[in-house]
């Protein structure tokens, strides 16, 4: 009997010491690295409203491993050194537990080094130029492959583009991207003379030269279209001045890589209509998934507030990361890192997204019509298509191949065998 007792007593002084143990790693801490003043805040403030959003549902539902989650708000302000210092911050001052954030590229490779020294974890939602494989991201945005290749065939096979305009903004998601259209292109029997690149800086406002540049690449008959990677705010002066203009989607067709409903929604869209966007979600998507994730959002946001491809990688990035916290027993970085490999959740598209060893999602890409309302009418939809870090259209990376789960390696060189030192040349 006293053995008995003395059992039971010492496994209720266990579970205290385990339940006190519990109760010291709480909260849960989110950080939250998005801009919320400066060019970029126009496309990065809702992202930060998803995150909260996504925080307060989960905290409802029970929090993560018995713990109440709670979000760590930090601006960086659309000042690509201050993202290096905030997210330090985040991981040595509030010593957060994973962090949602970024949006342009150069705001991640200034993040880089920082994550990767201190071993912190960042989901990144947005889509990028690929050419890159980090152990402490993951990717849930689209990939080339996963968009801006796709957009291309459009052009190429449904409109019968013959010459092309990248138009992009001056830092590196455009100018890797374009660097690997221009490689395609020309594989597609596309002249040198037939690809138009300009670069502005943020916040461009003064179109009228380069839109006069695009019209006249059509003096000899032949098709034109614009591939943009124009960023933030500028694209409001870029399609002032195509209205401007009176260039018409029948014209020059634009297809945009970084304008969604968002972006949209500030803009007089009736000289817009016909216009493009490849994105791998789409507020009109018809799910049942969209209906409730958009029901919730304008039930917390407002009515006039819209959903958009971002907030979907965030939704999906979120709840992977939940599942394999859960399913790793913590969150502790490596044991989450190894617990995402082969994690599937609902899309809101109807499908499902499936992370892969190399970091990045399994995605549908769409391809959208801008209508009257600001909304785009879906006019194609692939299967899932596995996300590549490495072009297969640039030499130096069709070689290479990303895979952080049985390779332990984000740049593996397929001729040689061997695993490349990345270096944090970010």
């Amino acid at each position: 009997m006293n053995f008995l007792k003395t059992t039971m007593l010492t496994t209720v002084a266990a579970a205290a010491v385990a339940t006190a143990a519990n109760a010291a790693d709480c909260p849960i801490k989110v950080g939250i690295l998005h801009s919320l003043s400066g060019t970029m805040a126009i496309s990065e403030t809702t992202l930060k409203d998803t995150m909260l959003m996504l925080v307060d549902e989960q905290n409802a539902k029970g929090g993560v491993l018995g713990c109440e989650l709670e979000a760590v708000v930090v601006d960086p302000a659309s000042d690509w050194p201050l993202f290096a210092e905030k997210a330090r911050e985040l991981l040595t001052v509030h010593e957060v537990d994973v962090i949602f954030g970024n949006w342009t590229s150069v705001s991640r490779k200034s993040v880089l080094p920082v994550i990767e020294e201190l071993n912190g974890l960042l989901f990144y939602p947005v889509q990028y130029e690929g050419e890159e494989s980090s152990k402490n991201v993951f990717y849930t945005g689209a990939a080339p492959n996963q968009q801006a290749i796709p957009a291309t065939d459009y052009f190429l096979d449904e409109l019968g583009v013959e010459k092309f305009a990248l138009l992009g903004t001056d830092y590196v998601y455009p100018r890797t991207t374009n660097n690997i259209l221009e490689s395609y292109l020309k594989g597609k029997g596309i002249a040198a003379q037939d690809i138009f690149v300009n670069y502005t800086p943020f916040g461009h406002s003064d179109w009228s030269k380069i839109v006069a540049d695009v019209v006249a690449m059509g003096a000899d008959g032949k098709k034109v279209g614009v591939i943009s990677t124009i960023n933030g705010d500028a694209n409001i002066g870029f399609y002032k001045e195509l209205a401007a203009a009176g260039i018409s989607a029948d014209d020059i067709p634009v297809v945009a890589f970084s304008v969604g409903e968002e972006e949209l929604s500030g803009l007089d869209t009736s000289n817009l209509v016909g216009h493009l966007a490849a994105w791998n979600y789409f507020q009109s998507a018809e799910s049942e998934a969209n209906t409730a994730f958009i029901e919730a959002w304008k039930a917390r946001m407002g009515e006039d507030r819209v959903t958009n491809d971002p907030m979907e990688a965030h939704f999906i990035g979120f709840n992977m990361w939940v599942n394999a916290a859960e399913a790793a027993g913590s969150t502790d970085v490596d044991a989450v890192r190894d617990a995402m490999y082969g994690q599937e959740f609902p899309n809101l598209t109807g499908g499902t997204a499936v992370m892969l060893p190399n970091h990045h999602l399994a995605k549908p890409v769409l391809i959208g019509e801008i209508q009257e309302d600001g909304q785009f009418d879906i006019i194609s939809q692939t299967e899932e298509v596995p996300g590549d870090a490495w072009t297969d259209f640039l030499a130096e990376s069709a070689v290479l191949k990303s895979d952080w789960k049985d390779l332990g390696c984000g740049m593996y060189n397929t001729e040689t065998n061997s695993c490349v030192q990345l270096k944090s040349n970010y």
